[in-house]
């Protein structure tokens, strides 16, 4: 081979090992490699990265949030190579972006496996908090801080802790996590085993945490139960506050444990004893004694007799005579009233309480001083379809019915001329204890025109005094009476022609004929028709028959003309 071309072959073998050199260097670029601190100027690292160039690197990437590295001269470190060479002919490098490199590979593999990440609050963002995963940067949104919403994250900042991963997207380069479930996950597994712990009636002491309307909770040591209201004491309990204050420590007896939700009833009042025991013998049915009132409902008001036992006022059981008034209107809470025992069930846990046993009976009161026949006066408090009611002493009403009002007239007109506010005098006609009534008459004031009348027999003829003129007939009054009667249409006359009452006038006076009489039932009839017919038979009987051969007419001629004479 001559020197050419041996200079030639020479020069090919140089190209193209260099290229393949150049080749090799290329494929590295995008991708983490190791290399040697070989010198540290001011604030950067010079590293040498094997590839016959070096690259400088800031010291401060050595460091982060909750982490510092002390590089010296000789550390081996991983780097990041974004390309081989720069204007300056070194290798472009980055431990951040090594880091972060290496950071989302194993997040990656954390997140598939849902496995707890270490990470460090570092900075607040719109929103919520930037998290360092080891390089990695992750967004923390203010509502997975905690279990509770917290006002201050400064002693959280800067302090490693776990997180779950909740979405990760490589592309854009998001991550976002949570330390709230993190926080979840530990404390059910911390109150499931505290929970496993505990024992229904068990006594444990505790820590008012928080007060509610309803009750309070107390932490037994990492896991809360609710004391509620009703179990603070056997007395009434308006607010919790009453008997616990926040930071408090309580003995507490364990009522129930729910193992599915770990709920935990708490209950003070069960390390007391236990007032309702032997209940019966202490207050037994008919004893009277005084309470409190504690609290007014729309069906009655609850008075306690002793610290932790309440009776109930039922609203029926509060007055003799105010029926439908709202207890609040007859006592007022923390008022001292005396009550009497009507009912006690310890089983249940309830006293019936009667404030009008403590009174006497205002109907038997009445009954005794007003007897039957007693005049009594009353305003009239209310006027209905059936008769007046009257206001009497003890606050009490009687009723006259419609058919007490008058003797002769109807009901219905006669309670027409009465109205609100009269003061009237009525006549006792009985009083009913038991079903609380009281029948007044206002036409017993009077004299019974049927009693004061004495007998009428049937037949009798009487005088009546027309007092007014109807389309059906005649009211009449029988004279010397005060009884009053009608006269039907059909019994004005004999004739049907004179069946007519326009042929009669008011005050005018006619003779007529008792066709009925019934003192018990209080009837009295009269018919002018009657007595009409009973003249013309006595007529035909005195002076002659038809069979004779005399006319009717010749024979109530001679039966008027003896009757003429007769008068004169």
């Amino acid at each position: 081979m001559s020197a050419v071309e041996s200079y030639h072959s020479g020069r090919e073998d140089f190209a193209a090992l260099l290229e393949e050199s150049f080749g090799q260097n290329e494929a590295l670029e995008g991708s983490v490699i190791k290399g040697i601190v070989v010198a540290i100027e001011k604030d950067m690292a010079i590293i040498d990265v094997g590839l016959k160039t070096e690259g400088r690197v800031a010291l401060k990437e050595f460091n982060g949030p909750g982490r510092d590295q002390d590089i010296k001269v000789g550390d081996e470190v991983e780097v990041y190579l974004d390309r081989i060479e720069n204007a300056l002919g070194e290798a472009v490098i980055s431990r951040d972006k090594a880091r972060r490199e290496e950071s989302w590979v194993k997040l990656e593999k954390a997140f598939e496996a849902r496995e707890k990440v270490s990470g460090v609050i570092f900075n607040t963002v719109k929103g919520g908090y930037t998290v360092d995963l080891d390089g990695a940067v992750a967004f923390l949104p203010r509502s997975q801080v905690d279990i509770r919403p917290i006002r201050d994250v400064g002693p959280l900042m800067g302090q490693p802790q776990p997180f779950e991963i909740l979405k990760m997207d490589r592309r854009r380069g998001n991550i976002v996590v949570s330390r709230r479930t993190v926080l979840e996950e530990t404390r059910a597994e911390a109150r499931s085993e505290l929970v496993a712990s505990l024992e229904e009636g068990q006594v444990i002491d505790g820590v008012v945490k928080n007060i509610t309307e309803y009750g309070a909770f107390v932490d037994l040591g990492g896991i809360d139960g609710l004391l509620h209201v009703t179990d603070m004491a056997w007395r009434r309990v308006n607010h919790p506050s009453e008997v616990v204050t926040i930071g408090q420590t309580v003995k507490v007896k364990i009522i129930k444990i729910n193992q599915d939700t770990h709920r935990i009833s708490l209950g003070i009042k069960q390390l007391l004893a236990d007032p309702w025991d032997g209940i019966a013998a202490r207050y037994p049915v008919g004893a009277r004694l005084k309470g409190r009132v504690t609290n007014i409902t729309d069906y009655g008001a609850f008075v306690e007799v002793e610290p932790g036992i309440e009776g109930l006022i039922h609203v029926s059981e509060m007055s003799w005579t105010k029926k439908n008034v709202h207890p609040g209107k007859i006592v007022s809470t923390s008022q001292e009233v005396d009550v009497a025992i009507l009912e006690v069930d310890q089983v249940k846990r309830r006293i019936s309480l009667g404030l009008k046993q403590t009174l006497r009976n205002p109907w038997e009161v009445f009954a005794e001083t007003h007897p039957s026949g007693a005049v009594v006066e009353g305003e009239v408090k209310n006027k209905t379809e059936f008769g007046l009611f009257l206001g009497l002493e003890g606050d009490i009403d009687g009723m006259i019915h419609l058919s007490d009002l008058d003797w002769n007239r109807p009901g219905e007109q006669v309670i027409e001329e009465y109205k609100k506010g009269d003061m009237l005098q009525a006549v006792v006609l009985d009083v009913d204890v038991e079903k609380e009534r009281i029948s007044l008459g206002l036409k017993q004031l009077g004299g019974d025109p049927f009693v004061d009348a004495g007998e009428f027999k049937k037949g009798q003829v009487v005088t009546c005094e027309v007092i007014e003129v109807k389309e059906a007939g005649l009211d009449v009054k029988i004279a010397g009476t005060d009884m009053t009667t009608f006269i039907k249409r059909a019994e004005i006359a004999r004739d049907r022609a004179e069946q007519r009452p326009e042929r009669f006038a008011a005050g005018e006076k006619v003779d007529a004929r008792v066709i009925l009489f019934d003192k018990k039932a209080r009837k009295i009839q009269v018919s002018i028709k009657a007595l009409e017919m009973a003249e013309e038979k006595e007529a035909i009987a005195q002076f002659g028959s038809s069979d004779s051969g005399a006319s009717l007419g010749d024979i109530l001629g001679a039966a008027l003309k003896k009757a003429t004479t007769e008068k004169k």
